[in-house]
């Protein structure tokens, strides 16, 4: 076990924030059979726990942080007078999971700056799986973490295998004419149902990468973006690109494996 780091007080609150928010969402989740479901969209649905763990994410934050904005999945952004941070929040990331009884789902944070040229960047980030009870986080220009539930902590780095027939990748939102082309050419495919869980994954090293074509939101990718950088590996959208928040798709590896599943995405 490595010795423990120093870290900021961003990572501070944040932290607090995720632990506080995660024990609502454990309680609700052995409830799970009397929730009250509301339709958001035609695959995308919100629960009461959702709902509570924003409202509640947001008061926490913005206790810790009065100046600082909000961009949220279900509240949208609220700007601030300040204009220079902003907290990107996603308090239930794989609903779908949550709804289904499966633990695989997650709470993320992402604190976003704006510099002076109005260039974005991600200073630091958390992502925390409640019953799994396993939390990541990652400053910029500090380094990738992960504190297990015995708190044993241990730095991040991604996987270092450099041929694509041995990876194991997370794929969403992908037609079946590109699985169907992947599958022969990798070691196996998993679809977690979160991809904020996925990115904690590239960046540990379990996933070595992911590949998702549509869909992708900020709340999203902001938070596990860090992570997977901190870890030394690359984020970018379908054509190499850095607008992958606008493009809605991901591709992220490590620097070896990810021009691989660039081409291979390219040839279809």
């Amino acid at each position: 076990m490595m010795q423990r780091t120093a870290y900021s007080s961003n990572i501070t609150v944040m932290k607090s924030a995720v632990q506080k928010v995660a024990k609502g969402l454990i309680r609700d989740f052995g409830e799970i059979e009397n929730l009250q479901v509301s339709r958001k969209g035609p695959a995308d649905f919100v629960t009461n726990a959702d709902l509570r763990a924003e409202k509640l994410l947001h008061k926490l934050l913005a206790e810790a942080r009065p100046s600082y904005g909000f961009l949220m999945e279900e509240g949208g952004e609220i700007s601030s007078d300040e204009g220079r941070y902003r907290w990107i929040v996603d308090p239930l990331d794989g609903t779908n999971n949550f709804l289904h009884g499966f633990p695989m789902f997650a709470i993320a944070i992402a604190l976003e700056e704006t510099l002076s040229s109005g260039k974005k960047q991600i200073l630091a980030s958390i992502i925390h799986s409640p019953i799994l009870q396993e939390t990541f986080w990652a400053e910029k220009g500090k380094g990738a973490f992960a504190e297990d539930s015995y708190q044993r902590e241990r730095r991040l780095r991604v996987s270092g295998r450099r041929e694509l027939g041995d990876t194991l990748l997370n794929i969403g939102s992908i037609t079946p004419d590109i699985i169907g082309d992947l599958m022969p050419k990798i070691a196996g495919i998993r679809c977690l149902g979160s991809t904020c869980m996925a990115m904690a994954y590239v960046a540990a090293g379990r996933l070595d990468g992911i590949i998702q074509l549509r869909g992708s939101k900020p709340w999203d990718i902001a938070a596990g973006k860090l992570l997977i950088e901190e870890a030394g590996g690359i984020v970018t959208n379908s054509n190499g690109g850095d607008d992958y928040i606008e493009s809605a798709s991901l591709i992220s590896a490590n620097p070896i494996i990810h021009p691989q599943l660039l081409d291979a995405i390219k040839q279809k």
